[in-house]
């Protein structure tokens, strides 16, 4: 990497801080950490895990990116659903998204990444102890995660939340990731000058922005545009410092 670009990261990372955690990370810290803990200990995840890491990393949504997605998206079902299960049905539905999420961009270096992320995950999970509609309900919302383009109905409760967790949860890197982490491991990648990557920072903004009134579940919703919020504003500081440096 390029050091321009870690003397970037850090004052990225250091707006980060100063900007504070998302809220959903605060009033929602019980169903994330069970989310967490569930994805730690689940032999399916670890086997998807597994098949993820066994592939080369693409550019900003690698391993890391993909468990924050799935640890989110299963948080995001425990809020709309609420941990209380006997039966076991949302803890399965939890495991779903964690796969789900594990996978969502196992093809994101492709053109329609979501819908070839959507093959490469039915042929992946045949070899899963998962049910044919289970392996169905990953990859419709794998399918489905990609920004600004029409989402396919699941067609029952259960996948429709599935899916729109998913998306959410993955749009919410959209927020102080975004700046963090992704950017810098894009850019290295393409070894930029800083910049042209400035050139190009506040129309690249201005999407970051729009997918504010994306969100799809109730959760998403109420804590996506904080993340967004957050994440623009983090984007404009960046900016304003980054270009008052270069101009010294």
């Amino acid at each position: 990497m390029r050091q321009e670009y870690r003397d970037a990261q850090e004052i990225a990372r250091r707006l980060v801080r100063e900007v504070g955690e998302p809220l959903f990370y605060g009033r929602e810290r019980i169903h994330v950490e069970t989310s967490a803990a569930l994805f730690r200990e689940d032999p399916l995840v670890r086997r998807a895990v597994d098949e993820l890491g066994a592939r080369p990393d693409p550019a900003g949504h690698g391993l890391g990116h993909a468990t924050k997605v799935a640890v989110d998206a299963g948080a995001i079902i425990l809020v709309e659903r609420g941990p209380a299960d006997p039966a076991g049905g949302v803890r399965r539905l939890v495991t779903l998204a964690h796969v789900a999420g594990v996978l969502h961009d196992i093809r994101r270096e492709e053109k329609e990444h979501a819908l070839r992320g959507a093959e490469e995950a039915r042929r992946l999970l045949r070899a899963f102890a998962l049910r044919e509609d289970e392996r169905d309900t990953i990859a419709r919302a794998v399918a489905n995660h990609e920004a600004f383009r029409p989402s396919r109905p699941m067609g029952d409760a259960d996948g429709q939340l599935l899916s729109d967790a998913l998306y959410d949860a993955d749009k919410f890197r959209w927020g102080p990731d975004n700046f963090s982490e992704m950017l810098w491991d894009m850019v290295a990648r393409r070894d930029v000058p800083l910049s042209a990557v400035l050139g190009r920072f506040m129309k690249g903004l201005e999407g970051v922005g729009r997918i504010r009134e994306t969100f799809r579940s109730e959760t998403g919703r109420r804590y996506g545009p904080d993340f967004i919020d957050r994440g623009m504003k983090i984007g404009r500081r960046l900016y304003a410092e980054l270009t008052a440096a270069g101009g010294r």
